[in-house]
């Protein structure tokens, strides 16, 4: 899923895909490292996790966030 996303983001370029690692790409939200990389990221940001929806933050479902 990371990898079509991040062609959709490139506009189907696949240069960016090949030459940025995934942990840089889509970022785990749920680590302390993936967090200060996601936000540092520029936007829109793709951000990677395996927490079940009941735990992400509920400032998340009013954002324009998409799933």
């Amino acid at each position: 899923m990371l990898e079509i996303l991040s062609l959709i983001r490139s506009d189907g370029d696949p240069r960016w895909c090949r030459s940025v690692p995934n942990w840089d790409r889509g970022p785990w939200l749920e680590t302390v490292l993936g967090l200060r990389r996601a936000r540092g990221n520029p936007r829109p940001r793709l951000i990677s996790s395996h927490l079940p929806v009941q735990l992400f933050p509920k400032a998340f479902f009013t954002s324009k966030a998409k799933v």
